[in-house]
C-alpha cells in the first residue's frame, strides 16, 4: 500500500483484533458496575437521611433548612470522594475509562458536589440561625469557631474555591497549564480538611454503625487510593526503572522527540497509544508532570515521546543534555488495543496528535489494508518516513490531509477539496462504520471528527477519543 495525499484505495482483509474484545466488554462492565456504585451510594446516604427524620422534618421552616442543609451536605460528601477516586489512577477505573472519560465525568461531579457543598454551607447556617438571614452571618462566624473540625473545614472551603473557579473554562484559558496544574493539587488539601468535621460531628454518619463504617471506609479508600497510585506507585517506577534521556532529536518546526531507556523495560506495562506523566530533572519545572504520549512502540529497550513546544516546560525539552533522569507516573489512557472490538482499524491524527496514533499503527494487530492513517497538518506531516515504513512492510494505508483547517467547524484541511466532511471521509474509507477509530488531536477538532464519524454511521462504542484539552 502507499502514502497518498488524495485518495485512498479500500482493502478487504481480514485479522482479529489481539484478545476478541475481551478487554472492552470487561471495561464496559466495570463502568456499568461504577455507575450502579454511584446511584447506590447515593440512595444510601439519601436512605440515612431520611431514616433520622429528614423528611420530617421538611415541615418546618427551621428545621427544613437544617434539614436539606443536612442532604446536601451529604450528597456533596459522597460526590467529593467520588471525584478524588475518579482521579486517583485507580487502575481499574483508568483502565475501563480512560483519562478523557474520566476528566469529564470528573469536571461534571466536582462543579455538581462544589455547589451542594455551597448549598449546604448556606442552608444549614441559615437554619442554626433560627430561619432569620440577618443573623446568619452571626450564626457562621459561631459555627466556624465553635464547632470541632469547623475552621479545617472553612480553610478546605477556600481551597475548593480556588480550584473550581480556576477550572471554569474562561479562567483556564488565562493560565498555563503549569500554574493551573499546581493550583488544580488544591484539591487534595480542600476535599482533606472540609469533610473531618461531618465524620467528628454530623448525625447521619454517626447514627449507625453501617453509616459510620461507611463513611469512613470511604474516605479511607479516596485518601489510600491517592497515596498509594499517585505518590507511591509513580516512586517506585522511577526508582525501579531509572529512566535516562538518551537524545533529543528534532522533527521539525518547534517539534523534538525525546528518546530513552533505563532498567527492565519490559516489564512496564505500557501499550502503545498510552500516555505517561514526565518530569524532567533538570531544574526549573521537574515539580510538574506533563502528559507526553508514547510516539514509538514500547520495545522493552527504549521509551520515545514527541512533543511540540507550547509552553515552558515543552520548550525546555530541546535543551535536555544525554543522561537527565525522569520520574515518570503512568501509563495512562485507553487510547490503545485494549479498547477495540473491531478487525479494522483507522486512525485519525491532527499535527502532534498523531504520535500515540504512530506508535498503534505499529504495535496493534492487521492484514495489509486493514489500517489506514488519516493525518491533517500544516507545514509538513511529521514521521512521514516512518509511515511510509509501515505502509510498505504492513500494508499500512496512509492518507495526508495537508493544509490550515478549511473552516469553522471542519477537521478537514483546505488542501482537500470541497466535499462536506462526511462525504470526503466516506469517499476515502467506505466501511469507517465496520471499524475501531481511534481520534487524537486538540480538542474541538477532535470533537468535529467525532461528529463526522458519527454521520458516517460509527458507533459512540467504536470511537476512541484523546484530546489536548485540560
Amino acid at each position: 500500500m502507499s502514502v497518498a495525499t488524495a485518495e485512498l484505495a479500500p482493502s478487504v482483509a481480514v485479522v482479529g483484533a489481539r484478545d476478541g474484545g475481551r478487554r472492552a466488554r470487561f471495561d464496559a462492565g466495570v463502568r456499568l458496575i461504577a455507575g450502579i456504585g454511584l446511584g447506590a451510594s447515593l440512595l444510601l446516604v439519601s436512605s440515612w437521611w431520611a431514616a433520622g427524620g429528614g423528611l420530617q422534618d421538611l415541615a418546618g421552616w427551621q428545621t427544613g433548612l437544617e434539614s436539606t442543609g443536612r442532604l446536601t451536605g451529604l450528597i456533596a460528601s459522597d460526590l467529593l470522594l467520588v471525584q478524588v477516586l475518579l482521579m486517583s489512577r485507580l487502575p481499574l477505573l483508568e483502565k475501563a475509562f480512560g483519562q478523557d472519560r474520566l476528566a469529564r465525568q470528573h469536571r461534571v461531579v466536582g462543579f455538581t458536589s462544589f455547589s451542594l457543598m455551597l448549598a449546604h454551607l448556606v442552608l444549614i447556617t441559615w437554619g442554626y440561625a433560627a430561619g432569620e438571614l440577618a443573623r446568619t452571618p452571626a450564626t457562621l462566624w459561631d459555627l466556624t469557631v465553635d464547632y470541632p473540625g469547623m475552621l479545617l473545614a472553612a480553610a478546605g472551603t477556600v481551597a475548593l474555591v480556588m480550584v473550581v473557579v480556576t477550572s471554569i473554562k474562561a479562567a483556564r484559558k488565562r493560565l498555563r497549564y503549569e500554574s493551573w496544574h499546581l493550583l488544580h493539587l488544591y484539591a487534595y488539601l480542600g476535599v482533606g480538611l472540609a469533610l473531618p468535621h461531618q465524620l467528628w460531628t454530623g448525625q447521619e454518619f454517626l447514627t449507625s454503625p453501617g453509616a459510620t463504617v461507611f463513611w469512613w471506609g470511604l474516605w479511607a479508600t479516596a485518601a489510600v487510593s491517592v497515596l498509594v497510585w499517585r505518590i507511591a506507585l509513580p516512586l517506585w517506577r522511577s526508582a525501579r526503572h531509572g529512566l535516562r534521556v538518551t537524545s533529543v532529536v528534532p522533527e521539525g518546526p518547534g517539534v523534538v522527540s525525546v528518546y530513552m531507556t533505563g532498567h527492565d523495560l519490559d516489564r512496564l506495562p505500557a501499550e502503545a497509544g498510552q500516555f505517561f506523566g514526565w518530569r524532567f530533572l533538570t531544574g526549573p519545572g521537574w515539580s510538574r508532570a506533563h502528559p507526553y504520549s508514547l510516539s514509538a512502540a514500547p520495545d522493552g529497550r527504549s521509551l520515545r515521546i514527541t512533543v511540540k513546544e507550547l509552553g515552558d516546560d515543552s520548550a525546555r525539552l530541546r535543551r535536555l543534555r544525554p543522561g537527565t533522569r525522569v520520574l515518570v507516573e503512568g501509563p495512562y489512557g485507553r487510547l490503545g488495543d485494549r479498547a477495540r472490538t473491531r478487525s479494522k482499524v483507522a486512525f485519525i491524527g491532527a499535527g502532534v496528535g498523531i504520535t500515540p496514533l504512530r506508535a498503534l499503527a505499529e504495535e496493534v494487530d492487521y492484514a495489509p489494508g486493514d489500517a489506514v492513517v488519516l493525518h491533517r497538518f500544516t507545514h509538513r506531516p511529521l514521521f512521514g518516513h516512518e509511515f511510509a515504513v509501515l505502509a510498505r512492510e504492513r500494508g499500512l494505508t496512509v492518507l495526508n490531509l495537508p493544509g490550515h483547517r478549511r473552516a469553522p467547524g471542519s477537521w478537514l484541511g483546505a488542501g482537500v477539496g470541497t466535499a462536506d466532511d462526511t462525504t470526503a471521509l466516506l469517499h476515502w474509507v467506505p466501511d469507517i462504520a465496520e471499524r475501531d477509530v481511534y481520534v487524537c488531536g486538540p480538542e474541538a477538532w477532535a470533537e468535529d471528527v467525532r461528529r463526522s464519524l458519527e454521520a458516517a454511521g460509527l458507533p459512540p462504542e467504536q470511537c476512541h477519543v484523546e484530546s489536548f484539552g485540560w
